[in-house]
């Protein structure tokens, strides 16, 4: 089995990390990973906005958790010290696609790493709320762009989840 065949089988969500920070070079290869992802007719619609500001991190986590309707003290990033931000330009029509392939790829780079992620939605709520408008001005970008989903980075808290079998029947020939 080659080496990419088997982080993708291995690699899991993390729902437990640990508080201690992540490297910036560890954090700078998972988003390099990121801007490689395939992207339709090679537009590379996505951006990444990288938090590890925790006061950042942690009115992210907020906004999140009041869109997920959770309540107050709940943490939908598990405690991960990092968010990877994931947003596309609406004006691509592949944004979401490109977007999700940009997390797909950030994901297997974290566990390569030996690193834990886990991908949360809700970015596009956040994204068409005031607060993405003001997460978009405090780095400086202008235009119209949809929240694809995050990003959870950080080092993992305890064994990672088992691999679970595939579910059979999920793939159709037409021969």
């Amino acid at each position: 089995m080659s080496e990419l065949t088997k982080l993708m089988k291995e690699r899991r969500s993390i729902r437990k990390f640990k508080p201690d920070e992540v490297p910036r070079e560890l954090i700078d290869a998972v988003i390099e990973a990121g801007e490689y992802a395939a992207s339709g007719h090679g537009k590379q619609a996505s951006r990444i906005i990288a938090v590890t500001n925790k006061e950042m991190r942690d009115r992210i986590a907020d906004e999140n958790r009041r869109i997920g309707g959770w309540q107050e003290g709940f943490d939908p990033f598990y405690g991960a010290p990092v968010i990877l931000l994931v947003i596309a330009d609406k004006e691509v029509p592949t944004a979401v696609y490109d977007g999700s392939l940009t997390i797909g790829n950030m994901l297997l780079k974290a566990h390569e790493l030996g690193l834990g992620s886990i991908w949360i939605h809700r970015a596009k709520e956040e994204m068409e709320s005031s607060f993405g408008a003001e997460l978009l001005k405090a780095v400086g970008l202008d235009g119209e762009f949809i929240g694809v989903g995050h990003v959870a980075l950080g080092w993992t808290d305890g064994e990672n989840p088992p691999v679970i079998p595939r579910k059979e029947g999920r793939v159709f020939y037409i021969d």
